[in-house]
């Protein structure tokens, strides 16, 4: 008998220590006066007595089986996130500078340079990743229906050595003055041409299709570009084409990842480019194999051009400093919460010409983390990332919206919508509390396709390049369960200066500054933003700032004043607890949710060429994919230009006529094409105002400038409504 009651002591000594850890441990409430017994109502502490004490074995088995499911819910159970600092004060104000905050992880106003004492230049970073992962994978690559192959640190690192040599060979030069043009889609060749350029301290100048012909050429003849590699043959011989009209006079070699014909390597010799394949220039290297002459902080790194929305594109000009301290102030936010592994894999696909995408990927390798490349067809990404299984994935918010809309579509029945909302607000409570996870009874019902379909181990999304929607933020971070930060910046400051905590779930901001750079707000008078009252324009100060614009010192000047501050033309707003939001752009000039800029005015001018139309108002939104306009009819023509048309009514009717509105939207497509406006520059809807936009109203500066804030809060119920119509 003393055994057993021994045992039935130690068992109830147990279960109480089980329930001191649960009330240590911050778990279910238990009151403090309660004990084993009082929680077995089967043994009352009161009628307890030794002579007494008798535990069936049905009653032993269930004390059992309580105290492991407990056991296993102290082990098991979902913890929150610890964040890396207090959430309410995410930033600290700078000591002397009015208006300026810098992040709440430094110890000082002294900012990060570099978050390892190896990693001080990209080339740096990418030897760490070798030294780290050695013969492990590195770049991976698919050819359709196939599984993904993988080259390895050494090769790439091998690679780009021998190309670098190659290059030298061919006569570039081992210092960052040398540009070398790049011009192709995301793969393997692309890095290890990249990374070829930095092991001798040569700059690399990215170029893409999207530019167009002009901006091309200015791109070349600006950069005094000789040597450009490309993927295929239909870019090489563009490039050809304004050689031969005598355009880019400084182009002399093409090195293509692909074959090439015979015509095309014989119209280049009539005008003076050898064109190589990418294994000749290799075969060149090993013949003429050089040690590397590794670049400084300080040194060029890439020249960025910005496709801009009027004039000639920038080009801004990006040290190894720059992209170190950038990549190592993301790393620094991250180390309680994620820490990139050698196991890690991202998807590329979002355009390497572009710093964004060429951040994320400087990130992978400083940890030996692996890179994937999409076949180059968007229409197959899907399939590359079920292939792929990615751990990280760097997106744009356009992306997010259509998975959002997808989940969305893809839930008919009324039953199985009340479901996945019910879902997702119990996913959206943890995530308040602080728990990120993707093992919850509701992943495993309701969200476990959704993540499948993106391959299943998601661990990290980044969202970046135009502002999200707060109510899509918030879903998917339910749905998917991993971690997803939003981050905001530009080309300028290498990629970003502000991303979201750890531990802070919330929307509808951007996060706090990073800790390699300060932001502060400065007065816009005429827009009424005031720094005192934490609005105005946003500025950047610190490690990531780019160098200038390349040959463009009027235009560096209007970017960089005489203090070093960045001024990035959108304004924001400093929210109670240190966060950043943006809530305007100064300059007239936006993107579209698929990334498009856009420059209201010139496409304004352009649509009051249209007869029928007096002044013209242009609206687009980040959260939007296209543009809408406010439109107040010409009086003195409106009516006759109707009436010819077949319409009847006074001025005022054919402003509420459908009809007449769909004519005066062909009118001014019409026009809008034959000024070489983009599909993307076109309004898609518009509404007719009879009454003109005046000074007295409110609605036109004393210059007869369009008062575009006032003008937006006027007209927001017609603005919401032809985007809830068009989004239909």
């Amino acid at each position: 008998m003393w055994d057993s009651l021994w045992q039935k002591q130690t068992m109830a000594m147990h279960f109480q220590e089980w329930l001191r850890s649960i009330r240590s441990n911050g778990g279910i409430k238990v009151p403090e006066s309660e004990d084993f017994w009082s929680l077995v109502p089967s043994f009352p502490l009161s009628s307890f007595s030794l002579s007494s004490l008798s535990l069936s074995p049905s009653s032993l088995l269930g004390i059992g089986a309580l105290a492991s499911l407990t056991a296993y819910w102290l082990v098991t159970r979902p913890r929150p996130m610890r964040p890396p600092c207090d959430l309410q004060a995410q930033s600290i104000a700078v000591e002397g500078e009015p208006n300026c905050r810098r992040s709440a992880l430094l110890k000082d106003d002294s900012l990060l340079e570099f978050y390892y004492d190896d990693t001080r230049t990209v080339y740096d970073m990418f030897q760490r990743g070798l030294r780290i992962a050695g013969s492990g994978q590195c770049l991976g690559f698919r050819k359709p229906g196939q599984p993904y192959q993988w080259i390895s640190y050494t090769e790439v690192a091998e690679q780009a050595q021998v190309l670098g040599s190659g290059l030298l060979a061919k006569g570039c030069q081992p210092n960052p003055q040398q540009f070398v043009g790049i011009f192709a889609q995301n793969r393997p060749e692309w890095i290890i041409s990249e990374l070829a350029c930095y092991t001798y301290s040569m700059a690399v100048v990215p170029l893409y299709d999207t530019l167009g012909l002009e901006a091309m050429v200015h791109i070349l003849s600006l950069a005094e570009i000789s040597l450009v590699i490309c993927d295929r043959e239909e870019k090489a011989s563009s490039l050809l084409d304004n050689k031969e009209k005598g355009i880019t006079p400084t182009l002399s070699c093409l090195v293509l990842f692909s074959d090439f014909s015979d015509a095309l390597e014989e119209r280049a010799k009539k005008c003076g480019v050898e064109v190589l394949h990418l294994s000749q220039l290799m075969d060149l290297g090993r013949q003429n194999l050089k040690d590397p002459v590794p670049p400084q902080p300080k040194d060029l790194a890439v020249v960025c051009f910005t496709s801009g929305t009027t004039g000639k594109p920038k080009g801004a000009m990006i040290t190894h400093g720059n992209i170190a301290s950038n990549t190592s102030s993301v790393i620094k936010i991250l180390e309680g919460s994620f820490v990139i592994q050698q196991e890690d894999v991202s998807i590329s696909y979002l355009p390497l010409a572009h710093m964004f995408e060429r951040m994320i990927q400087v990130s992978m390798f400083c940890h030996g983390a692996r890179v994937g490349f999409y076949q180059g067809d968007i229409s197959l990404l899907m399939d590359d990332i079920k292939t792929l299984k990615p751990t990280f994935f760097p997106v744009v918010p356009r992306l997010l919206n259509r998975i959002y809309d997808k989940i969305q579509g893809s839930v008919t029945s009324p039953l199985r919508r009340a479901l996945l909302h019910y879902a997702v607000r119990r996913k959206q409570a943890e995530l308040s509390s602080g728990v990120v996870r993707n093992n919850s009874l509701w992943d495993k019902l309701v969200f476990n396709r959704i993540q499948a379909s993106l391959g299943g181990n998601l661990r990290f999304i980044l969202t970046a390049s135009a502002p999200i929607s707060p109510t899509v933020l918030s879903f998917l971070r339910a749905t998917l369960g991993c971690l997803i930060f939003e981050g905001y910046g530009q080309t300028e400051c290498t990629a970003g200066c502000t991303f979201s905590m750890p531990g802070d779930w919330s929307a509808g901001h951007v996060g706090a500054p990073l800790p390699c750079a300060m932001v502060k707000l400065v007065d816009i008078p005429d827009m009424n933003y005031y720094a005192k009252n934490g609005e105005g324009e946003i500025c950047i100060r610190g490690h990531s700032v780019f160098r200038g614009y390349l040959k463009d010192p009027e235009r560096t000047t209007e970017a960089l004043d005489s203090d070093g501050w960045l001024h990035s033309g959108d304004v924001g707003q400093w929210l109670p607890n240190g966060t950043l939001r943006i809530i305007d752009r100064k300059k007239h000039i936006f993107k579209l949710a698929q990334g498009e800029y856009i420059a209201p005015e010139k496409i304004e001018n352009v649509y009051m060429r249209c007869v029928p139309v007096l002044q013209a108002f242009v609206h687009g939104d980040s959260l939007q994919a296209h543009l809408i306009g406010i439109v107040v009819p010409d009086p003195e023509v409106f009516v006759d230009w109707a009436k010819e048309r077949g319409f009847m009514g006074s001025y005022e009717e054919l402003c509420q006529n459908p009809d007449v509105k769909k004519a005066v939207l062909e009118d001014m497509t019409a026009v809008g094409k034959e000024a070489g406006l983009k599909s993307f520059e076109q309004v898609k809807d518009l509404h007719l105002h009879p009454e003109m936009f005046s000074i007295a109203n409110g609605l036109l500066t004393p210059t007869l400038k369009s008062r575009r804030i006032d003008i937006r809060r006027v007209f927001q119920e017609q603005i919401s409504r032809m985007y809830s119509k068009t989004a239909t």
